[in-house]
């Protein structure tokens, strides 16, 4: 999600001092607020997570709000639809995925180094059957960055969406977002590795290569190929579709 800074300008009014203008209008300037507010929606030609489908091969519709201080503390909310946790049991109806997060990031070393640490909750509201392992998610995470590459180490002290005794599971993940000298285009490199807990042949290694394009006026556009190499006998739904196969997503974000 992008964040689009608010900027107060400072108006100066000057002139000559024997001008009754100049006498009741002195030169003045606001300091710039450290408070940002930021919305976003995106479509989506489908949602994937860490490389695994969420929406069943069909498109979503995401969207969020994001508050930011100048000091570095941030806090926000995104949604998604989702049909995943249905289409792995009938029995199962929560169509909206929901993420609330908090956390601290800044930068040092001149700018060069960059950091983020907080707390993220994955909340899935909805009806499900009794003794079903519910997959609200909680995760701690931490990350550390020079110039465009970021390592983040994401930590579960709750069970991992919905596995049964997978607590303590956990997420590591590489990310490169590089500005190219052409188009005003950002190349866009990842690769992941998720370790779930006590569920055999449940964890995975995912990765992607995509392209972003800034359109302006809050406007972007993004397309990248998206693979994983989970296991086909966990990650199957009961449509019998591999939820981990290889392909391409589009999205299109407008930020306010």
């Amino acid at each position: 999600m992008k964040t689009l800074a608010l900027a107060i300008g400072a108006l100066t009014l000057c002139g000559s001092a024997t001008t009754a203008l100049a006498q009741s209008a002195p030169a003045t300037a606001e300091a710039a607020s450290p408070h940002t507010f930021t919305a976003n929606v995106t479509l989506a030609s489908e949602y994937r997570y860490r490389g695994i489908m969420q929406t069943n091969r069909r498109p979503a519709i995401q969207g969020g709000f994001d508050y930011s201080h100048a000091s570095g503390f941030y806090a926000g909310n995104w949604n998604s639809s989702i049909s995943w946790l249905n289409d792995s049991n009938d029995e199962v109806s929560a169509p909206i995925e929901m993420d609330f997060y908090a956390g601290f990031k800044n930068t040092f070393g001149d700018g060069k180094w960059n950091y983020d640490v907080g707390v993220l909750q994955y909340y899935y509201p909805g009806d499900y059957p009794a003794n079903f392992t519910r997959p609200y998610t909680t995760e701690l995470y931490a990350g550390i960055g020079y110039g465009p590459v970021f390592l983040k180490y994401s930590y579960a002290p709750t069970n991992l969406f919905g596995f049964y005794d997978s607590k303590n599971s956990w997420y590591v993940d590489l990310s490169a977002n590089v500005p190219l000298e052409f188009w005003g285009l950002t190349l866009n490199a990842h690769v992941g590795y998720q370790k779930v807990q006590n569920v055999s042949d449940a964890s995975y290694t995912d990765w992607k290569l995509g392209l972003t394009k800034d359109l302006g006026n809050g406007f972007s556009a993004a397309v990248s190929y998206v693979d994983t190499n989970a296991k086909r006998g966990v990650y199957t739904n009961t449509s019998g579709r591999y939820m981990g196969k290889a392909t391409v997503v589009a999205t299109l974000t407008k930020t306010f």
